[in-house]
């Protein structure tokens, strides 16, 4: 026994002159060395990192780490390279260490080997020493002490050495051939996941719902396991293709704390590719578990247009319906035109629209929200932001007939009811199946598309206004 404990403490004393060992042979990187980070972010949990840092390095083999990396790297996608003596090194290999220090993998790592237990005596305060394998640390630890087995820790447990691949920070390790020993400016480029961004904006509606003023702000998240300090930031607009195989990440969230910028430093925006890129004229941080927003656009008194929208369905064109609807909500659309002429013309970013409208003592309201698309200059935005409360509907199917296999006649009633102190105008838009033809209607409809007829309905104020349509359907 006595034999098997000193062969044990022999194997471990080599293996830790061996960590010591490529420990000093291994250059360090922190950032302390960085000189400066581009992140350049794009829409769909993606970044493009590019970190540049002054290293010493000696001529011939060095094993160089550098810390503080992106946790969220794709390994595959980096690339280290000499700015200030371009060609001198080349990476014969690297390696990107993510996993973690923390005491369940400190454990995980030494399952296999010894470790030390000490247990005090709660009495006397004596401390004494036993040697223990690591059997399993899965759910909970299993241990070898001498003759027998533990499945609860007797004691603290104390570790020879931290395994050379177990980091407190992430951190990519290379392998590289340098040509000239001395300082070297590196630029180390890659792809990562955890940064994100999105447009999110704020509008406020006028008195009478004809205009409101737009403010736009990135949203930016940082859940990459690593700080940019004094950043230049990039983002990219656009929907960029890409491999997705590899991206699959853990859902871990972090409570994220929210830092707003100055609104005056709005991005300037040019054209890329097919894509619009967005440039902070000023350096910025961000911070690990962070949520930051930096002002985007600005305009006043954009042209609205607000509608009362009653949407239809087709499937009950085809056969007869004793009950369609009572009470059928109304939606709430507003609309306005991206356009220079509407005093806005830029590019929007996807995001979130949030609406807001003063009440009669002046303080603004939440009134709804929708989310845009990616929307070029010259387009027409238009929103969602609920369902109306004095305005309703009622429908129902007043005849139905079939007139052959593939032929059907039904009429309908469609009742508006407006609590409003005011008149209002609802568009009530039908989907029609098939080749159909308008038989008799008691208003004059707009074919607005090949399937769909529209109406432009006045209802007055406290008031109620029926259409009545017949309509024939072939299939």
């Amino acid at each position: 026994m006595q034999f098997s404990r000193t062969a044990v403490a022999v194997a471990m004393a080599l293996s830790l002159h061996a960590t010591r060992v490529i420990a000093l042979d291994e250059r360090r990187s922190t950032l302390d060395d960085q000189q400066s980070v581009a992140v350049t972010i794009y829409n769909e949990n993606l970044a493009l990192i590019k970190d540049t840092r002054k290293v010493m390095l000696n001529a011939g083999l060095n094993h160089l780490a550098l810390r503080e990396v992106s946790g969220k790297m794709r390994s595959e996608t980096a690339l280290l390279r000499s700015l200030s003596r371009p060609g001198a090194i080349s990476v014969l290999e690297q390696n990107f260490d993510f996993d973690l220090l923390t005491p369940a993998k400190l454990l995980e790592k030494y399952v296999g080997r010894s470790v030390r237990i000490i247990k005090t005596n709660s009495y006397t305060g004596a401390e004494t020493v036993e040697t223990a394998q690591v059997l399993s640390a899965n759910n909970g630890v299993v241990l070898k002490i001498d003759d027998r087995i533990e499945t609860s820790l007797p004691g603290r447990i104390v570790y020879d050495a931290v395994p050379e691949n177990l980091r407190d920070r992430p951190t990519l390790v290379t392998q590289l051939h340098n040509a000239h020993a001395g300082q070297q400016t590196l630029e180390l480029s890659y792809l990562t996941g955890g940064l994100s961004w999105q447009a999110d904006y704020v509008a406020e509606l006028n008195a009478n719902d004809t205009a409101l003023d737009l403010n736009g702000w990135v949203t930016l998240t940082n859940r990459s396991g690593t700080s940019y300090p004094n950043a230049r930031l990039q983002l990219v607009a656009g929907d960029v293709n890409r491999v997705r195989d590899e991206l699959r990440f853990a859902a871990k969230q972090a409570m994220a704390v929210a830092e707003s910028a100055a609104p005056a430093s709005d991005m300037k925006q040019e054209t890329l590719f097919e894509y619009h890129l967005y440039t902070l004229p000023r350096t910025t941080t961000i911070a690990d578990n962070q949520t930051k927003q930096v002002a985007l656009l600005n305009a006043t008194a954009v042209p609205v247009k607000k509608e009362l929208l009653l949407q239809g369905n087709d499937y009950y064109y085809w056969s007869s319906h004793g009950h369609i609807g009572q009470k059928i909500k109304i939606g709430v659309y507003v609309q306005f035109d991206n356009r220079e002429a509407a005093r806005l013309g830029v590019p929007l970013p996807k995001g979130v629209v949030r609406v807001y409208k003063k009440d009669s003592a002046g303080n603004a309201q939440f009134v709804g929200e929708d989310r845009i698309d990616h929307t070029p200059k010259n387009e027409t935005v238009r929103l969602r932001l609920g369902e109306a409360f004095d305005v309703t509907a009622d429908k129902k199917q007043s005849d139905f007939r079939r007139i052959a296999s593939n032929v059907y006649e039904s009429a309908y009633e469609i009742e508006l009811k407006n609590a409003k102190r005011e008149p209002v105008t609802v568009v009530v838009r039908e989907p029609v199946p098939g080749d159909w033809r308008m038989l008799e209607q008691s208003q004059a409809h707009t074919k607005v598309a090949a399937g769909t007829a529209e109406w432009q309905i006045t209802v007055p104020a406290e008031g109620r206004t029926k259409l009545i349509y017949r309509v024939l359907v072939r299939r």
